[in-house]
């Protein structure tokens, strides 16, 4: 514990001034000026209202449909051989299965070693005759292949609400073939589940060399200052943004090209940071033509993303990077280009993209982000609506209004039981309880957390807790005078033995909070991050402030009636 008088001000003075810009934005409009964050703490789905969806995802299908592509791969690379080929079927099962059937029991091994050198790890043999082999997915390959399918699906509809510029939303996985959206504030259901159920638009596109990237940021500056818009502003959303930023650029950049964006690699979103690229409009590749899309490693251990063709895109993307050697070539979902790696030789069954030279954990993040966004515009899952709850303003208002009195009900009580019990320390005591709140809610807003019910439930108790230490600390206090020692020398020893008191008891319910961040999805997680931070800022007002303010009462005013009467006099006067 800091025992510097000084220090100990400076420090609380410090973290006032920084909650107070945290929360400012909150209560005041600071305009377009401010230097500092103007987020806000966002209110969740039961809080405010939205919609709650629950949609139902075609895994089985998507499942049917690879092990197709792959029955069909395997004939086609099977003739391509000279393997007489009678048929390659598939059968019913779940998995299915796949059945090969040669015209000639003479090519049995040329089958045996195409399947040994292409899908030992993919593949497994359950049956076998002199002309026919009957195949499997493994079942680990099963699985893995059914959570990217899952994966993907919230990859997609994440960039759904994102164009609708729902803060913070709720995407996540419910089972093996569900997905659970929630998209507080929404109210236009039918607009909501229009944008989640649109197919992913993946396009593989060459960029220019015609204009780099500072003419092209320079140019997107001016038509933003002639046309006084930019991203994000006025609900402005991204589609919307590059279509008015290429219509104002007609004829200031080449023909056949138009101007798309990347995230800066230190932005949390478009709005954030952007970096236009010139793409040619005349020459792409579609997402449709891809069989497949992975996490790999390069030579050198770094990791990249490698994808594959089907028949159509290994004649297709032959002809585009073998005349593109050298140049960059542009991965856009959804007119957002997700990644544009240079290409280093003719690309036709399969292709590797390497991420260059960065922060491992940082690559291997993208390189799954990349590879998902991919599987995503090749492998769509059809999406079906199995539940759908639109929470009305109304219930939003009357679940703010009972968390308020809630809380508000649960405060009071805390403060009267304090003033009654301890008086002046009481009074210290409830300061701090304030305070305490107080960096609660800045926490909570410089974090960008969505404030739910549960999280308000989290709040309520951090009322009741946040005096626990307090209430430690007063009672050390009272021990220490009761024994005859002075005030100052009480209030020193009074902290110090109960540090150890007031930390064993917090970390225990920390590392709960913890697993419950970890595990827990949704309000949860909510519970838990609320604790937390008030368990935090507790500890932070009853070891600094209550201290801090105690000693100046008795220090620096010469205030000696800071206990009950009940302690001996003649001890509390030395």
């Amino acid at each position: 514990m800091i025992e510097s008088f000084r220090v100990r001000i400076a420090i609380i003075m410090a973290t006032l001034v920084v909650a107070t810009i945290w929360i400012l934005p909150n209560f005041v409009d600071l305009g377009e000026g401010w230097w500092f964050s103007r987020d806000k703490m966002v209110m969740g789905l039961d809080i405010q209202g939205g919609i709650h969806l629950v949609m139902g995802v075609d895994v089985d299908g998507v499942l049917r449909e690879r092990n197709e592509r792959l029955s069909r791969t395997i004939r086609e690379d099977l003739v391509e051989r000279g393997v007489r080929v009678e048929s390659v079927s598939l059968l019913s099962g779940r998995p299915p299965q796949i059945q090969v059937v040669l015209s000639d029991a003479a090519d049995f091994p040329l089958l045996e070693k195409y399947i040994a050198d292409n899908y030992a790890r993919e593949l497994q043999i359950l049956d076998r005759s002199a002309t026919s082999m009957t195949l499997r997915q493994f079942e680990q390959n099963t699985r893995e292949f059914q959570q990217q399918v899952l994966n993907q699906s919230i990859e997609v509809i994440r960039n759904r609400i994102d164009e609708f510029g729902v803060a913070e939303p709720v995407i996540a996985a419910q089972g093996r073939d569900r997905i659970v959206v929630q998209l507080p504030g929404i109210q236009d259901s039918a607009r909501a589940k229009e944008l989640i159920n649109r197919a992913a638009r993946l396009v593989f596109r060459i960029v220019s060399e015609d204009m780099d990237v500072n003419q092209l940021m320079a140019l997107v500056n001016e038509v933003e200052e002639a046309g006084g818009f930019t991203l994000g502003q006025d609900d402005l959303r991204y589609q919307e943004y590059v279509a008015r930023v290429n219509e104002a650029l007609q004829g200031r950049i080449p023909e056949d090209t138009a101007i798309f964006f990347e995230r800066a690699p230190n932005a949390t979103s478009l709005e954030m940071g952007r970096i236009p690229l010139l793409l040619k409009m005349d020459q792409q590749l579609t997402g449709d033509m891809l069989t497949d899309a992975r996490v790999s490693f390069t030579e050198f251990n770094q990791p990249a993303v490698t994808f594959r063709w089907g028949p159509e895109g290994r004649r297709l993307s032959g002809e585009l990077t073998g005349a593109n050697l050298g140049r960059q070539m542009a991965i856009v979902l959804d007119d957002v280009v997700v990644s544009a790696p240079v290409l280093r030789g003719r690309i036709t069954d399969s292709g590797q993209i390497t991420l260059g030279s960065r922060d491992y954990q940082q690559s291997l993040a993208e390189a799954h982000m990349i590879a998902t966004t991919l599987r995503a515009g090749s492998l769509p899952a059809n999406l079906e609506q199995l539940e759908e709850r639109t929470v009305g303003p109304t219930l939003g208002a009357d679940s703010i209004r009972k968390g308020s009195i809630a809380g508000m009900v649960g405060g009071v009580l805390v403060l009267i039981f304090m003033l009654i019990y301890y008086r002046t320390l009481g009074l210290i005591a409830n300061i701090a309880l304030i305070l305490n709140l107080f960096f609660v809610m800045a926490i909570l807003t410089s974090l960008g957390a969505t404030l739910t019910l549960p999280g308000v439930a989290g709040l309520v108790l951090t009322i009741g807790m946040a005096v626990d230490a307090n209430v430690i600390i007063f009672e050390r206090i009272k021990e220490e005078l009761r024994k005859g020692a002075g005030i100052q020398s009480a209030i020193r020893m009074g902290f110090g033995n109960a540090f150890s008191a007031i930390f064993d008891a917090n970390i225990t319910t920390v590392a709960v909070c913890i697993v419950l961040m970890y595990y827990g999805t949704g309000p949860v997680k909510g519970f838990a991050v609320t604790l937390t931070a008030g368990i935090v800022t507790s500890m932070f007002t009853a070891l600094f402030v209550s201290r801090t303010i105690m000693e100046i009462l008795v220090g620096r005013l010469g205030f000696k009636n800071l206990v009950p009467v009940n302690v001996n006099s003649a001890a509390v006067g030395r």
